[in-house]
């Protein structure tokens, strides 16, 4: 039998009682008794003293830790949840159930790391966290409200029918045979009475594993809900992931054209006069071993000096910086093995932002790569065009198509920078072809701004 994927489904089994789900139910609930009257007792405890020592100024310490006491209490209670966390998802489930049963994921740390190390650091971040109250206002509710209805539920669910179930030892052993006092509620004076109590424990016992079932399944529902961060705070922090992601894009781009340039007037300029140095020398030595050793020489520095050219191509054309998107991919065509011819309808006058052009470049470039040498094709083209504030990039050719983007062909790490720019990138190949590479990348072009790239 497959485990159960969430809290109301394991009470839905025919097994229930028999399963390890309702002791893992008073469990929770015990801890959560326990824990809660432990933190009542320390917070009453902290607070007055606080109270009491604050015209001394020790009080003030102790009334700042009254106000942190969410942070301890949550990471206790987010342990506590995993008491309450059905067993693992099959595979062929996962995607269907992955909305429905949200109980399933452990809750998460909602704090951020400190902007600064040290105490301080620490306590200016925290302070400004909304997580931080809404984990007080958790650890006051938990050591008021709820830790009594964990010990009623307990009481209700596990203890009364033990109690109803252990009659028959009761009036063995204190009631000397005579009669038993049946949790306080009623008298039993006879061994058929015992027995027939015992019955009924443990009648009450299987209904209880419910009890508990439901009440530790509400209660863990709660503590989800009072320590997850809402929404709106989730999609702030998405926000601000998305700006970090693109403001690393931003830095990448930039080292690489640093690295570009400085390979392109330092390195490279230095194999040429090398390389024409070598030239000199060999046309001026006599026929012999040197001008054998000149000409390995030389040729050795040539392949070198080629070498590194399509290594700075690869890092950043120089032909991109310079003149734009619609002149590197025609140098990327034209040293393309396979014929390509590219169409590129953008308005005159005007570039993309440098990370957008950077990243419609190296898609095309990876996927020219690509088909020359995976395709089989005779023949690719190139098409763009920019429209309602989107760069639309499309590569075809006339191959075999059958292609696969997790074949190690290079397109995943392209879908990655892509989707940093929020753009997308979708391929299209059946086998016999033709395949298509579509890239879309937002890219406004201001009316009064040229060459946002200058």
């Amino acid at each position: 039998m497959q485990p159960p994927r969430t809290v109301w489904q394991a009470m839905t089994r025919r097994d229930h009682a028999r399963s390890g789900w309702p002791w893992r139910s008073a469990a929770y609930l015990l801890t959560g008794a326990v824990a809660g009257l432990a933190t009542l007792v320390a917070l009453v405890v902290t607070a007055a003293a606080g109270a009491a020592l604050t015209l001394v100024l020790v009080g003030l310490p102790l009334l700042a830790a009254v106000a942190l006491a969410g942070l301890p209490v949550a990471a206790l209670e987010r342990r506590r949840l995993r008491l309450m966390e059905p067993g693992p998802v099959p595979d062929r489930d996962r995607d269907q159930d992955l909305d429905r049963d949200r109980d399933r994921e452990p809750v998460r740390d909602p704090h951020r790391t400190p902007d600064a190390h040290g105490p301080w650091g620490w306590l200016r971040t925290r302070v400004r966290e909304r997580a931080t109250w809404r984990e007080l206002g958790h650890t006051v509710l938990f050591a008021t409200v709820l830790w009594p209805l964990d010990a009623l539920a307990l009481s209700v669910g596990l203890l009364l029918p033990l109690a109803v179930l252990a009659t028959p030892l009761l009036m063995a052993t204190v009631g000397d045979g005579d009669e038993a006092r049946v949790a306080k509620l009623w008298t039993v004076t006879s061994w058929p009475g015992a027995w027939a109590s015992a019955l009924l424990g443990a009648v009450l016992l299987v209904l209880g594993t419910y009890v508990l079932g439901v009440a530790a399944g509400a209660r863990a529902a709660l503590a989800r809900l009072l320590l997850t961060a809402p929404a709106a705070e989730l999609d702030a922090r998405v926000t601000e992931l998305t700006r970090s992601r693109a403001r690393l894009v931003d830095a990448f781009e930039a080292e690489r054209r640093r690295i570009e340039r400085d390979l392109h007037d330092g390195a490279q300029q230095r194999l040429v006069a090398l390389t024409m140095t070598l030239g000199l020398a060999r046309l001026d030595a006599p026929p012999g071993a040197l001008a054998d050793q000149l000409a390995k020489a030389h040729d050795e520095a040539t392949r070198t000096l080629s070498e590194l050219r399509e290594l700075i191509h690869g890092i950043h054309p120089q032909v991109l910086t310079d003149y734009g998107l619609e002149a590197a991919l025609t140098d990327a065509a034209d040293r393309s093995p396979v014929p390509v011819d590219v169409h590129l309808d953008l308005p005159e006058g005007h570039r993309p932002p440098r990370a957008v052009e950077s990243a419609a470049y190296f898609v095309a470039s990876e996927a020219l790569t690509n088909i020359a040498r995976h395709s089989g094709a005779t023949r690719a083209t190139v098409t763009g065009s920019h429209a309602a504030g989107r760069l639309t990039l499309l590569v075809r050719d006339d191959g075999r198509g059958g292609a696969d983007p997790g074949g190690g062909t290079g397109l995943t790490g392209l879908a990655d920078r892509v989707s940093v720019l929020d753009g997308r990138l979708t391929l299209t190949s059946p086998p016999g072809g033709p395949t298509e590479l579509r890239v879309e990348l937002p890219c406004p072009l201001p009316p009064s701004a040229p060459d946002p790239c200058a």
